[in-house]
């Protein structure tokens, strides 16, 4: 049975989220992916009957103090201009490891609007699917500070060491159109979602996220990044399951960071995503990031307005991190 959006009811009852040498060809560049994030009763129910009770309308999580920013959920209706990519992209920083910076070019004007959303449930699971729309020009990066990391390898990179695969950035450029999938199971009174996963490439246009990957090395008296690619990404997945958190990531194409646009250069990028995507693995992700992300599914599956992040410890204020300040590009 399936309804769609109507009215925003608060959230249920709530369910407590848990918290070298290198492989030949296209396996190593993939391999460097791995560092890279109510009632609901048996009995029928009406059309249009939404999945979990009304009572009001508040937050399905209320801000705690020193939270990060809230996004607006409005469901497709009226005129909401919606949110940054920068409040929308929270996330990043949330499950990353090491520290992040934000970067947005001049004049940004980049935002995500939700424009629609639709579920279907049975008395023991549901599932839900929300479009986003990304409007406006520009791009962000969310920028990675390895400054620590070379420092604990400073002697083994002196030495000719290398730091391979590192991811280097995760970027947004343009417009396009994002799902997001929340699926989850009802036991009883309280729902518990299960898997959150964001589709970059919603209604067939191109992701408009990509990562940027590179080697870290010791050369001519200067630490500097080497063999620098693109990943166009498709998809990312939050689960939740036993054991330390991981998010499962699928590309559309990989390229050298130099490669042209060129029907050829395209062909290859995509021929050896489809390799890629083999070699993929999860990969770890900080805990609070990953309660957040399915956090954030269990707010979209209540209908709530609105949705507010905690605090990112890994985002770092001001521009580009020193590591990459030092780092020379090569």
């Amino acid at each position: 049975m399936k309804t769609s959006s109507q009215r925003p009811p608060t959230k249920p009852e709530a369910c407590m989220v848990g918290g070298g040498s290198r492989p030949p060809g296209l396996a190593a560049i993939m391999s460097g992916l791995l560092l890279l994030i109510g009632c609901f009763t048996p009995a029928p129910r009406l059309a249009g009957a939404p999945l979990f009770p009304l009572t009001d309308k508040r937050e399905a999580n209320p801000a705690p103090e020193s939270a990060g920013p809230t996004l607006h959920l409005d469901y497709g209706r009226g005129e909401s201009p919606g949110n940054t990519v920068a409040e929308f992209m929270y996330f990043v920083p949330l499950i990353s490891l090491e520290p992040v910076s934000v970067v947005k070019s001049p004049g940004n004007t980049q935002r995500a609007r939700m424009v629609s959303a639709t579920r279907s449930f049975t008395a023991s699971s549901f599932l839900v699917t929300c479009e986003f729309e990304f409007a406006g020009e520009g791009n962000q990066q969310n920028v990675f500070d390895h400054t620590d990391k070379v420092r604990r390898h400073e002697r083994e990179l002196k030495e000719g060491g290398l730091l391979d695969h590192q991811l280097g950035s995760i970027n947004v450029e343009g417009a396009g159109s994002v799902s997001i999938e929340v699926e989850g199971t009802m036991t009883g009174r309280v729902p518990t979602v299960t898997e959150v996963r964001l589709r970059f490439n919603g209604r067939g246009r191109p992701s408009l996220v990509t990562i940027g990957l590179h080697d870290i090395g010791y050369f001519d008296g200067a630490f500097q990044l080497r063999n620098e690619s693109v990943a166009r990404v498709n998809t990312l997945i939050f689960r939740r399951k036993p054991g330390p958190p991981k998010m499962d990531i699928t590309v559309a194409s990989v390229k050298r960071k130099d490669a042209g646009d060129n029907f050829w250069q395209n062909l290859m990028g995509d021929l050896k995503a489809t390799t890629a995507n083999l070699f993929l693995k999860p990969i770890a992700v900080e805990p609070a990031g990953n309660e957040a992300m399915l956090n954030f599914g269990l707010a979209l599956a209540s209908e709530a307005p609105a949705f507010t992040f905690p605090r990112a410890r890994n985002l770092k204020a001001g521009g580009i991190g020193s590591a990459h300040e030092a780092i020379a590009s090569n």
